[in-house]
């Protein structure tokens, strides 16, 4: 299949190209769909560039659009100009190639949306497209997309969450005029997801009532099923906590699919290279090291411990808490008894055979580095995060 994309060099032009391309590449084998080449048009494209794109193509993404114009007639002009050359340029050359349009919920124009000429420009986008169809028998999909957020978009522009979180991860200041204002929003990743759904025929389809969306199998227009409500202050909340993660070492909960989990991928898309490494603090001894490398909220901390040569850690029981320990580098025999017995167990571990080794509730437990000149590494999970103030640890040696 030969795809063009209009606007290939924008916000979702980039992210769409590059998924494209993995699939085109063979990175990306999950899809169930061939794409042999990707035509990326863009304003340093030739006209005679497009001509001859649209002569060969199999499906078009058109993201091409004016968002930010220094006069409001480039509305019309971007929005609706563009688009009126892309399908006279398709008509000519017989291609009926399915076409797909991103607009906007402002083509809506209602309530706060209704007197923008932004809004206009795309509903007449829209209604071109449509009519495109009606005329030529190609398939349209015209999707309305809500506020969009993902890695490479452009912070002081268009998205207010890149502009969060382009000014949280580089300490910029920022104003947020109403905590409650609440934003419908809609990831790249997901956006992505449905544009390669559209190229296997697996667009979903809706009509509109103003901004209210209504799915309908043989709709008019299309939509993106997955988005997410958050309010300004819900943004910024999880972007401070986000930027203080190197310190306190603290996880938020990121549920699978969840807008937290989606921020968090793009805030630190937006991160300063001087951010992008971050010092942990060692607990040092002579017997070697501790360090910790993550908590979470609920699923308890990992950390890292180093043993010299020699060396015996641990010697210590839990009532509740029970850990991992996982040997990466070294040879280690780690043991255990029950605190009311004398059987220990015994495990022979090392990095060349990896396994994890559960530290059981209500048993003492050791760990040996059983060479003389090479540090032993073990990577460390426990069930909970060490409070110091019911640290639930109690020293008894495993052999007496």
């Amino acid at each position: 299949m030969k795809i063009l994309v209009t606007g290939a060099k924008g916000f979702v032009g980039r992210n769409l190209c590059a998924q494209l391309k993995n699939i085109r590449d063979g990175k990306a084998r999950n899809y169930g769909v061939a794409v042999d080449v990707v035509y990326e048009y863009d304003l340093d494209s030739t006209a005679e560039e497009l001509d001859a794109w649209c002569a060969d193509c199999d499906f078009v993404f058109n993201l091409a659009g004016v968002n930010r114009p220094k006069e409001l007639s480039e509305f019309m002009r971007g929005n609706y100009g563009f688009a009126s050359t892309l399908l006279e340029r398709l008509r000519d050359h017989g291609n009926i190639c399915p076409v797909m349009l991103a607009s906007s919920q402002q083509a809506s124009l209602a309530g706060r949306f209704g007197d923008s000429e932004y809004g206009r420009s795309k509903k007449a986008g829209e209604e071109l497209f449509l009519k495109y169809g009606d005329d030529t028998g190609a398939k349209v999909l015209v999707y309305r997309f809500p506020n969009l957020f993902g890695k490479w978009c452009r912070p002081n522009y268009n998205s207010a969450v890149a502009t969060f979180c382009h000014a949280v991860a580089n300490d910029l200041p920022y104003t947020v005029n109403d905590r409650s204002v609440e934003l419908e929003l809609l990831y790249i990743d997901d956006l992505v997801e449905e544009m390669i759904a559209c190229l296997k025929g697996g667009e979903h389809r809706c009509d509109f009532d103003g901004l209210g969306v209504f799915p309908m199998k043989n709709g008019p227009y299309c939509y993106v099923p997955t988005t997410h409500r958050a309010t300004l202050g819900d943004i910024v909340d999880l972007l401070t906590a986000f930027h203080a993660q190197p310190q306190t070492l603290l996880m938020p909960e990121l549920a699978p699919g969840s807008f937290a989990k989606k921020l968090y991928s793009t805030y630190l898309s937006y991160l300063p290279k001087e951010k992008v490494a971050f010092p942990l603090k060692m607990n040092e001894d002579a017997r070697g090291s501790f360090t910790e490398l993550l908590r979470t909220a609920t699923h308890g901390q990992f950390s890292v411990n180093v043993s010299n040569p020699g060396v015996t850690k641990g010697q210590h029981w839990h009532n509740s808490k029970w850990e991992f320990f996982i040997v990466v580098s070294g040879r280690a025999r780690i043991q255990e008894r029950r605190i009311d017995t004398d059987e220990v167990l015994e495990f022979e571990v090392s990095g060349e055979r990896i396994k994890a080794v559960h530290m059981l509730p209500g048993y003492t437990h050791n760990i040996v580095n059983l060479s003389e000149t090479e540090p032993l590494v073990t990577l460390m999970w426990a069930n909970e995060c060490f409070d110091p103030d019911r640290p639930d640890t109690y020293y008894e040696p495993v052999e007496s």
